[in-house]
């Protein structure tokens, strides 16, 4: 049984996942039209919507993390699925320019779940 704390991120993981297809998968088709493009990220942003607002509402209904800790933890979450798509999928490599804005936004993550006490 997986911990009621870790359904967030995982939640948020896929939905992600899913994002990153929606918002930059097209660009490995550009053959398609325009409209279908757009058609088909709406179709895709429809199923991480589906994942993304339960894991907000599990983590911020639970007591288990604030807004700004969801937040927070869904951007660095997004840039570490879009690193790995933009290798992956796009073969675009990544330079150190993009590694250490990923390690300012640790740092933040860090700086966010620091006790405020």
């Amino acid at each position: 049984m997986t911990p009621a704390h870790l359904w967030p991120p995982l939640l948020l993981i896929g939905s992600n996942i899913l994002m990153t297809f929606a918002w930059y998968g097209h660009l490995k088709r550009p053959d398609w039209p325009l409209w279908l493009a757009i058609l088909t990220s709406w179709g895709i942003a429809f199923l991480e919507y589906c994942l993304a607002v339960p894991a907000n509402r599990i983590g911020y209904m639970a007591g288990t993390y604030s807004g700004q800790q969801l937040k927070v933890m869904q951007e660095v979450i997004t840039l570490a699925v879009f690193a790995g798509f933009s290798v992956l999928v796009l073969g675009e490599p990544l330079r150190w320019t993009y590694l250490a804005a990923m390690a300012c936004l640790v740092a933040a993550v860090g700086f966010i779940f620091l006790p405020v006490d």
